[in-house]
């Protein structure tokens, strides 16, 4: 098997998880794999990392002197033009849908290096996420290889035109990430956990025998009105149901995080005691709370997908989602930003036994948990035998 340099252009928290499966599936095959890290997620990127000992190779000083997607996309395409041309590798693997894994793909193309694009064929049909529907869009017309991780993202490339050739339903490497990092994590759960920030870690002690609810919200579609009235759904859920508290990792934004802290803050002792607002979460504590949680309610594609692998029911605080699978297979259901319509499916979650029992997929759409194995496969096959590849 010939030996290949390969290239992993990271940014956000999400796509370094989604990637390090690959990165260590890559190496247990032989093949130098090297990392970009560009920036985008600064503050939590580099312990992740460390938790997956996957070091990056350059790190590119993102200099961000206005929140404009132009600029951001501006010097993304500098640093990580000089930094392909400096190491000269054989392929460049991008992940998802951010402004990193678009820039290292068109990057890609610049210098005729081939692209391989890992959870490809996401769609939502519509503008929204904005930017990155357009983002996955666009890959998927410079990337060689395309790796959807279920049948709709593979048919969604199919009627783009894609060559059927370079389509590669492989799962996604998010479940991978996390049953690997649950089966990590079982010897220091829950409260015991040092992940989990303190004052979260006491809240868990003080409620364990509790129903909990993990709530997530930071998209952009959801600022201002939409995310105080995902704070003010789960202060009536919370306050209509005893034995049931929440907790949210609030996302630093101060967009994100003046609203819900106002919301929560306003609330009677009684029912904000039973709500938690943390400092974002590192992953092992998230993948922590996915397993201990009764059901989240979100607005996060990753969470999701990780629910899935732990049979967590999910309320999509959105109105699409590029991950309708989970939601045809009954694991979510997209509740957008009502009050009302929040609060009754939450009910029906807590109330009802039947409801939720249906909610609990115990098979992920998203994957087995192999899906590294076989993008890994693929790319560096070895002359003696195959990964078997859905396609």
């Amino acid at each position: 098997m010939q030996k290949k340099t390969f290239l992993t252009c990271l940014g956000t928290r999400p796509e370094i998880i989604k990637m390090a499966p690959v990165y260590k599936a890559l190496q247990a095959r032989g093949q130098h794999v090297q990392i970009i890290h560009t920036g985008q997620h600064e503050a939590v990127a580099h312990e992740l990392y460390r938790f997956f000992d996957m070091p990056p190779d350059i790190v590119i000083n993102l200099q961000r002197k206005s929140s404009a997607l132009a600029h951001l996309t501006s010097a993304l395409t500098d640093g990580l033009a000089d930094a392909v041309r400096s190491l000269q590798p054989d392929v460049i693997l991008v992940q998802g849908d951010t402004s990193s894994a678009f820039v290292g793909a068109l990057t890609g193309y610049y210098d005729d290096i081939p692209v391989a694009h890992v959870e490809a064929g996401l769609r939502t049909h519509q503008r929204d996420p904005f930017p990155e529907e357009k983002n996955r869009e666009l890959i998927g017309r410079l990337a060689r290889w395309h790796f959807p991780p279920t049948k709709q993202a593979r048919d969604n490339l199919r009627a783009e035109n894609i060559a059927n050739d370079n389509i590669f339903m492989v799962g996604n490497t998010v479940i991978d990430a996390a049953l690997w990092t649950r089966d990590r994590l079982q010897h220091a759960a829950g409260e015991n956990n040092p992940a989990i920030p303190e004052n979260a870690r006491t809240f868990l002690r003080q409620y364990r025998d509790d129903r909990l609810i993990l709530i997530t919200a930071h998209r952009r579609e959801n600022w201002g009105a939409p995310i105080r009235q995902i704070a003010q759904a789960a202060a009536a859920i919370v306050a209509r149901h005893d034995g049931v508290v929440a907790l949210w990792p609030v996302h630093p934004n101060p967009a994100v995080r003046s609203d819900v802290e106002r919301e929560i803050s306003a609330l009677p002792p009684n029912v904000r005691e039973r709500i938690c607002l943390t400092d974002p979460l590192d992953y092992p504590a998230l993948i922590d709370l996915l397993v201990r949680c009764h059901f989240t309610l979100t607005d996060s594609g990753g969470i999701q997908e990780e629910a899935s692998a732990f049979a967590k029911p999910v309320l999509i605080a959105r109105t699409s989602t590029e991950r309708q699978e989970l939601v045809e297979a009954g694991g979510a259901l997209l509740v957008g930003t009502d009050i009302a319509f929040i609060c009754e499916q939450a009910r029906l979650l807590l109330d009802d036994s039947a409801t939720y029992r249906r909610m609990q997929v115990h098979q992920s759409p998203f994957g087995d948990g192999h899906a590294a194995q076989r993008i890994a496969a693929i790319l560096a096959p070895a002359p003696s035998h195959g990964a078997e590849i859905a396609s």
